[in-house]
C-alpha cells in the first residue's frame, strides 16, 4: 500500500532513471534516531517503513524498531524479503504447491494464470549432477547431459513452470553452488520495482544463504514453509535481534589465507556466543577485506550459530559488483542509494552495538580445522 506515517517519501535522482525511496535521513532530521543504529537494523527499519499497512505491519512494528537498544525487547517484528531463493530439494515442492493452487482454481472456474510468486524467486538446481564421467575435455557435459536424462521428468515440470508462472526463473544444473550464484549473479544489492529503490534483501532454503552478506545484502536460510509464505507476500515475524559488532583492525600477513582468518573468527564468536544474534563486522580492517573474505566469513554464519554476518556496502563492495559484470547502472545506483539513504559505510564510531568482539587480523596464523568441528582449529 505505500503508506508514508513519518513522511519520509523522497525522489533519487540516478543515471538509469528516477526512483521514490524511503528516506532514513529525513527520519533522523525528524527527530528520530537512525544513525546509532547498526546498519543491518537500519535495512530492516527501511523494509518496514516501505512496507507499512497497518494491518500486517502496524505502528506498534515500526516503534519496536525505531527502539532498537544493545538490549532490544523481545518483541515481534515484520521481515517482508524482496525475493526468494530455493535450491532443488525444496524449491521444487514449492512449485508443486503453485501448480496445485492453480489446478484447484481451474476446477472452480477460475483463471489459474493469476496464481504466481507475489516476489521473484529463483530456483538454483545445485548438487544434483553426478559424477559418471571423468578426466576428459567433455566430461563435464556428458555428466550434465546424463543429469537430464536421469531426472527428465523434474527438469520439464520446471520448464514448464518457468514458462508459465511470472517472478519464476531456474538456474540449471552444473552453474553452480546455490549461494555461490547469488552471490556472483543474483544479488543485486539495491532493487528498483515499481518505481522504488530499495535494498535487496531475500530469505532462502539454503542454510549458508548467508554467504551473501559478504556484498552488503541481508538474507538468511528458512525453511520450505516460511519461503512459501514469503514469496506469497506473507511477512516473516522474528524477535528484534541483538547484533553484535565485530571489530577487525590490521591485514592478514602474507602466508594466511581467508580460511584462516575464517576458522580464527568461527573459535571467537562461538565462545562469545551469537546464536539467534546478528553480526555486524566494522573497523579499518575491513578497508583490507575483498568481497569474496567477507563473503568467506559470513558464509560460516550456521557455524556460529548467528542469523546474519553483515558487511555494510562500501568501495570494495562496488570493485567487486564491477568484477563480477553487473552493470555501470546498476552499481551507480547501488553508490547513489547507499550514500543518500545512511546505508554506506561511514560514521561507524556512532553505532551502538549489543555486545563488541574484536580481533586484529596481524595476529591470524595457518590454521587446520574440521571439517566437522570448525571451531576446533589447530595452529
Amino acid at each position: 500500500m505505500n503508506l508514508d506515517p513519518f513522511k519520509i517519501k523522497s525522489q533519487l535522482k540516478t543515471s538509469s532513471g528516477e526512483y521514490t525511496y524511503w528516506s532514513l535521513e529525513k527520519l533522523e532530521a525528524a527527530g528520530k534516531k537512525v544513525k546509532h543504529l547498526p546498519f543491518s537494523i537500519r535495512i530492516l527499519l527501511e523494509n518496514a517503513l516501505r512496507n507499512f499497512d497497518n494491518f500486517a505491519i502496524t505502528p506498534e512494528h515500526l516503534e519496536t524498531i525505531l527502539n532498537w537498544s544493545p538490549s532490544p525487547s523481545d518483541k515481534d517484528i515484520p521481515y517482508k524479503p524482496a525475493r526468494v531463493l530455493m535450491q532443488d530439494f525444496t524449491g521444487v515442492p514449492a512449485v508443486v504447491d503453485i501448480a496445485s493452487l492453480r489446478s484447484e482454481a481451474k476446477r472452480k472456474g477460475k483463471d489459474p494464470s493469476k496464481i504466481n510468486p507475489l516476489i521473484p524467486v529463483d530456483l538454483v538446481i545445485d548438487h544434483s549432477v553426478q559424477v559418471d564421467f571423468f578426466g576428459t575435455i567433455y566430461s563435464y557435459q556428458k555428466n550434465v547431459e546424463v543429469e537430464y536424462e536421469r531426472n527428465k521428468e523434474r527438469y520439464q515440470f520446471l520448464k514448464w513452470a518457468q514458462k508459465s508462472f511470472n517472478n519464476f526463473s531456474v538456474v540449471p544444473p552444473g552453474m553452480g553452488i546455490c549461494h555461490q550464484v547469488n552471490l556472483e549473479y543474483l544479488a543485486q544489492g539495491v532493487i528498483t520495482r515499481d518505481g522504488n529503490a530499495f535494498p535487496d534483501t531475500l530469505v532462502g532454503t539454503d542454510s549458508h544463504t548467508p554467504m551473501v552478506n559478504g556484498i552488503g545484502v541481508v538474507g538468511w536460510g528458512v525453511g520450505g514453509i516460511e519461503a512459501e509464505a514469503a514469496l506469497l507476500g506473507q511477512p516473516i515475524y522474528f524477535i528484534m535481534p541483538e547484533v553484535v559488532g565485530l571489530k577487525l583492525t590490521g591485514k592478514l600477513p602474507a602466508g594466511t589465507t581467508a580460511t584462516d582468518m575464517v576458522l580464527t573468527i568461527t573459535e571467537l564468536l562461538r565462545k562469545h556466543g551469537v546464536v539467534g544474534k546478528f553480526v555486524e563486522v566494522f573497523g579499518p580492517g575491513l578497508d583490507h577485506l575483498s568481497v569474496p573474505d567477507r563473503a568467506t566469513i559470513s558464509n560460516m554464519s550456521p557455524e556460529f550459530g548467528c542469523t546474519v554476518t553483515y558487511f555494510p556496502i562500501d568501495d570494495r563492495t562496488l570493485d567487486y559488483m564491477g568484477k563480477t559484470n553487473r552493470s555501470e547502472e546498476q552499481i551507480k545506483l547501488v553508490e547513489d542509494y547507499c550514500k543518500a539513504n545512511l546505508l554506506w559505510r561511514k560514521d561507524e564510531d556512532l553505532i551502538q552495538y549489543s555486545s563488541l568482539v574484536e580481533l586484529d587480523l596481524g595476529t591470524v596464523e595457518a590454521t587446520v580445522s574440521g571439517p566437522k568441528r570448525p571451531q576446533d582449529k589447530i595452529l
